[in-house]
């Protein structure tokens, strides 16, 4: 699966939206700094992301974008489907014939059925997947506490 360079800021611009949830609008201008995603780029792929509705925006000088859902809700198999229009588009999973024979060979049916498997791991992974698992694995990644107070004696 190749995610295209729109569909990586999308996610990074919800992870950025997603650990501000609580603290409700942020502003197109800290989400560019905090993920180095341009910002005329940013603009319309929030603007996107609001068509679809994971993201509510508020204009003026306060203004700024905030998720529509909890993160916990918004699957990264949905935001992919949205922003890329399609969900692992493998070519290999095709019923595509050879061209000799008309007719699949029996490598070519078991290298399909592989692909199969492939592209059903991978959905099954971004099903669960949320947007809130993203924030949490970032903080992990980071360093940061993730939780309550962690005590050694």
């Amino acid at each position: 699966m190749k995610l295209s360079l729109r569909g990586e800021y999308a996610l990074r611009a919800l992870v950025v939206l997603g650990e501000n949830y609580e603290n409700d609008i942020v502003r197109i201008q800290s989400i560019s700094d905090q993920r180095s995603i341009p910002k005329r780029f940013l603009e319309q792929i929030l603007n996107d992301l609001k068509s679809g509705g994971f993201v509510e925006s508020r204009r003026g000088v306060a203004g700024g974008y905030r998720l529509a859902r909890p993160p916990e809700e918004i699957t990264l198999a949905a935001l992919i489907r949205y922003v890329e229009r399609s969900l692992v588009p493998l070519p290999l999973v095709s019923a595509k014939t050879n061209r000799k024979n008309a007719r699949p060979d029996e490598v070519q049916a078991a290298i399909r059925s592989v692909m199969l498997e492939v592209r059903e791991a991978i959905l099954a992974v971004l099903e669960r997947v949320t947007v809130a698992d993203l924030c949490e694995r970032a903080r992990k990644l980071c360093g940061e506490p993730t939780g309550g107070a962690d005590y050694v004696i």
